[in-house]
């Protein structure tokens, strides 16, 4: 059965056109489909070439902004889409969908799925991306219906112009929640990204990342946790800026955060809801049917990373005791993001030690796309 309805990528882009051309050529040697490819281009030095068709007959449109707006550059690319689109896929101008996988995910989705996430592989390095949680997509690879778009955008029209880039997928995702959306990830949504680490202004970075975290706890957090969220945005960061030597950047995003706290617009959620935004429900009820299945005392927490934090506190209330990896009756993945978890699930789970995952239907078998990051993945991504 033919898929019946339209997709608008939407790409912008800034002085970086090889890297577009390769992600044109990318989207070009897909089959064809119903689909438009719209480029928004922030206010490079030389307009990027950008053909008026794709090599597989999708059309383009390159919109020319007269300044760099970042990631509002996205709201931009949505307005001039075809007003057919009944889906959004959001790409960076060097990511790109490995195959159609996901029109089969669109077609499948539940009427309250708000977003799809992708599985974001990275070319080259035998791993993925470390961003995300079971309900925030990481912004290079998500397709959004347009109307759950249409409803979360006000009053911004998509993504907050102020956060530039980093930390606006929480921040519209939470307001996909607040409208009484879902996301979901589906696996048979691949995207390569291909990211370049080089020559990235740290600083510049960690000034994004604790302003614009601090922003999203200001905004959603429940009262009972905004002021713990706070300092706990700030420890993180903190340590990263001073692993990454960026504590200057990092000291003016706080002071910055300091000074606009008090302007957020609150929305706090509920507990309920608060618990899908930080990945707690997910872990609960996975660590849950892992400890039903097979109960287990004790747990050495593995691969720690982003909301380490949600996945012991989930194992507290289950009375489960962290102790050493020697002494443990299960290695449970210490993070909620799917990235790190699939990453840290694919090199443990073959070591004889019982190894569980705090989401538990992204690395099961009933999960419709590959398991491991198989080679034939990366030699297409590349």
């Amino acid at each position: 059965m033919p898929f019946s309805f339209m997709i608008s990528y939407i790409l912008p882009t800034h002085n970086r056109p090889e890297v577009l051309k390769r992600t044109l050529g990318a989207l070009g040697s897909l089959p064809a489909h119903r689909a438009e490819v719209v480029v928004v281009d922030n206010a490079s030095a030389v307009p990027p070439p950008v053909p008026v068709a794709l090599a597989n007959g999708l059309p383009t449109k390159l919109l020319m902004l007269g300044r760099n707006i970042g990631t509002a550059a996205r709201n931009r690319g949505v307005a001039a889409a075809d007003a057919s689109s009944q889906w959004i896929a959001m790409l960076d101008d060097d990511s790109n969908p490995l195959d159609l996988g996901f029109l089969q995910a669109i077609r499948e989705a539940p009427a309250e799925a708000g977003a799809i996430a992708a599985e974001i592989i990275l070319p080259g390095q035998h791993t993925r991306e470390a961003g995300g949680l079971p309900e925030v997509f990481t912004g290079c690879g998500v397709a959004i219906r347009r109307s759950a778009w249409d409803q979360a955008g006000v009053p911004w029209n998509g993504y907050d112009s102020r956060f530039d880039y980093y930390a606006e997928e929480y921040d519209l995702s939470a307001r996909l929640l607040l409208h009484g959306w879902r996301i979901t990830l589906d696996r048979r949504f691949r995207v390569a990204h291909h990211k370049v680490s080089a020559g990235r202004n740290m600083d510049r970075i960690l000034h994004r990342l604790v302003r614009n975290n601090g922003w999203v706890m200001q905004r959603y957090a429940p009262p009972s946790e905004r002021r713990r969220e706070l300092w706990r945005t700030a420890r993180r960061y903190g340590r990263i800026a001073h692993l990454e030597k960026a504590e200057a950047g990092y000291a003016r995003g706080l002071a910055q955060l300091l000074l606009t706290l008090r302007r957020q617009p609150r929305s706090p959620m509920n507990d309920s809801l608060w618990a899908r935004f930080t990945g707690l429900a997910e872990a609960r009820a996975s660590l849950q049917q892992a400890h039903a299945r097979q109960p287990f005392g004790s747990a050495a927490l593995i691969a720690p990373g982003k909301n380490a934090h949600i996945v012991i506190a989930a194992l507290a209330e289950l009375g489960v005791r962290l102790v050493s990896a020697g002494d443990a009756e299960a290695h449970v993945i210490g993070t909620m993001s799917p990235g790190p978890i699939l990453d840290a699930w694919d090199s443990q789970s073959a070591t004889g030690t019982r190894v569980i995952a705090p989401w538990d239907s992204l690395v099961t078998p009933a999960v419709t796309a590959p398991g491991a990051l198989r080679d034939d993945a990366l030699d297409a991504a590349a």
